[in-house]
This record gives structure tokens, C-alpha cells and sequence, in this order.
């Protein structure tokens, strides 16, 4: 009798021991998937970066609110402190982020600095590499960082290439730019050796606020002569701002003077032509660059991209200029606007 009732409790604590067994099998193999958090660090004039680099993770599965979480922050050096974009940055870090996604330039060098002894990996983009230690190189980045790179100098030049051939009579072209900023002086000396050899003069005009450059532009709107024939749009955050492009655009528009835009849209809001890569396609290159950081690879070792620059003329404005473009220019144009 006693062996029986010994056999019966060891028989009940055998089946419960298989059920205990069977539903922490299940629990495992249930297990919640990895929640990735990705903090963005951009410039709001630029924010269609930050939507292509989403829709290129969207369809390499990662979904907003399922397995991925972004958290987006935008920082602009001409209105914001130093010291904001740091915290910022830091705020990720505590947040513990799977990886900081950054663009453009001073964003990203601020980043990086911002990430330094962190594990944290930061993929940037529309980054320039001249004038700064972003990277080791293009083909090994090195570090903890890698992404889509600033086509550079070259692109700078190649838009006084273009514009000296939109406008052939413009022979003094004005160059705002920012002082410090790190693209300038790699951009300037692509262009001071150039412009003798288009037959044109830069008008070289430094500036380190908007109120800076408002003021040198009213200093011209009251001489007889302004000075410049043309404006060539220089790749730095402040006269690339929306702000401070607005302030020349309007300028050259008042005075009868062609404007070479540095960003596709503002052939939209006015310049005689733009010459960049698009802001959407170059978010999407940088998606499979962080889909592998994410799924393990090291960032460092990951090769740069390269986006592809698009040249969009604005006819209508060539034609209130009373300027002829030339046709190779117009069967070259990604978007010709009439």
C-alpha cells in the first residue's frame, strides 16, 4: 500500500515536472524579439535624410514601433550651442542606443566626439571627410564609424564650373561662406586655383551669423555696384541653412543676379540651377550600412558610399535673366523647371 502511494506521488510530481518542462520549452521559444533604439542627429533643412534612411530600414524589416525605435533629434550650429548638440548626443548614450545615425558634416563631428568611449556605433551621412578626422579613409573608415560621404571639394567646383557656363558674362562671383566650418577651407582651395583658369574672380565674403551676412548685404544694396555678378552657394551649415540661403536668394533675385544653388531644392525656391545629390536617396544608401552595424559587423570596417550628384536647372529663372543654357546642360539636367 505504501509502495503504491509512493508510486502515485512520484508519478504526479514526474507529469508536473514534464508540464513545468513543456511550458518553459514554449516560453524560449517565445522569446520577444530584439527592439532595436536608433538616435538621429540631424539638420532640419536636410530632414528628408533622415525619412529616406527610414523607408530604407522599413524595407529591410525593421518596423518603426515593432523592432525599431527612432529617436529624432535636429541641432543647427548657426542658431543652437555647442553644447546642446553635446547633451543631446549624451541623452543617446543614457538612453543606451543600439546606434547614432548623423548628418550632415558638423553634426557628424560632433557626434563622434559626442560618442567618444561609448560602444555606441555612428553611421553618418552627407558627411564631408576634407578638413576633419571623421575617418581613416574611404575604403576603411576605422573606429567605430562609417556611412555615406559629402561627394567633397570636387562638387563645389564642379557647380562655378556650371555656373560660369549658365552665365558666361558673370565674371565676379560672390562666395559666402562660414568661417570654421569644416568643408570650407578644403571647398576654397578647390576653387581659388580654378577661378583664373574660368576667367572669373572670387568674391570671397567670410561670415559667422546671419546677422553677418544680412549686413554685408545691405551694404551692397546701397552702392551703385554690388559688387558680384553672381552668387555660388558654398557647402557649409550656415549659408547652407535655409535662413541664410534666403537671404542671398532674395538679394540675387532683387538685383538681377544668377544664383548657383548648393542643394536640389533651392532650384525650386529660386536659384538658377542646383548641383547635389538627393537628400531622400542619399538616407536610403546609409540603411544597409546600418543594417549590418546593427546585425554585428564592426563600422569601422565597412566601406564609405558615395551618392550620385543630380544637376536641376530652373529654366524659367534662366529665361527672367535673359540667359541662353546651353543644350548639353539641358539634356544633362536630372529636372529641368519651366
Amino acid at each position: 500500500m505504501l509502495n503504491q502511494k509512493n508510486s502515485q506521488k512520484l508519478w504526479t510530481m514526474f507529469v508536473w515536472v514534464v508540464i513545468i518542462a513543456t511550458f518553459l520549452s514554449g516560453c524560449g521559444g517565445a522569446q520577444k524579439k530584439k527592439v532595436y533604439h536608433v538616435g538621429i542627429f540631424g539638420f532640419q533643412a536636410f530632414g528628408q535624410i533622415a525619412d529616406g534612411f527610414k523607408a530604407g530600414m522599413t524595407e529591410l524589416g525593421y518596423i518603426e514601433g515593432e523592432n525599431i525605435i527612432y529617436d529624432v533629434q535636429f541641432w543647427n550650429a548657426a542658431v543652437d550651442t555647442e553644447d546642446a548638440g553635446t547633451k543631446t548626443i549624451q541623452k543617446f548614450v543614457s538612453d543606451n542606443n543600439d546606434l547614432v545615425f548623423s548628418f550632415p558634416t558638423e553634426q557628424t563631428v560632433l557626434a563622434k566626439a559626442a560618442l567618444e568611449g561609448s560602444n555606441i556605433p555612428l553611421v553618418f551621412c552627407f558627411a564631408g571627410l576634407e578638413g576633419n578626422d571623421l575617418v581613416k579613409s574611404v575604403r576603411e573608415p576605422g573606429g567605430n564609424i562609417t556611412g555615406v560621404r559629402y561627394p567633397g571639394p570636387d562638387t563645389t567646383a564642379r557647380r562655378l564650373e556650371l555656373l560660369t557656363q549658365m552665365a558666361p558674362d558673370a565674371k565676379r562671383i560672390g562666395v559666402f561662406y562660414q568661417v570654421g566650418y569644416p568643408n570650407t577651407m578644403p571647398a576654397l582651395e578647390k576653387l581659388r586655383p580654378l577661378a583664373p583658369k574660368l576667367g572669373i574672380t572670387l568674391v570671397e565674403i567670410p561670415v559667422n551669423t546671419l546677422e553677418e551676412m544680412q549686413a554685408d548685404l545691405d551694404a551692397r544694396s546701397k552702392q551703385e555696384d554690388p559688387g558680384v555678378d553672381a552668387f555660388l552657394q558654398m557647402a557649409d551649415g550656415l549659408t547652407h541653412s535655409l535662413e541664410g540661403s534666403a537671404l542671398v536668394m532674395k538679394f540675387a533675385q532683387e538685383h538681377n543676379l544668377p544664383y548657383g544653388g548648393g542643394h536640389y531644392y533651392q532650384a525650386d525656391q529660386g536659384a538658377l540651377f542646383a548641383y547635389s545629390p538627393y537628400d531622400f536617396e542619399m538616407g536610403k544608401l546609409a540603411a544597409p550600412i546600418a543594417d549590418k552595424v546593427l546585425k554585428g559587423t564592426q563600422a569601422g570596417t565597412i566601406s564609405l558610399s558615395t551618392p550620385e550628384n543630380h544637376l536641376v536647372i530652373n529654366y524659367k529663372v534662366a529665361q527672367g535673366l535673359g540667359l541662353t543654357m546651353p543644350e548639353g546642360l539641358l539634356k544633362m539636367a536630372e529636372k529641368i523647371i519651366r
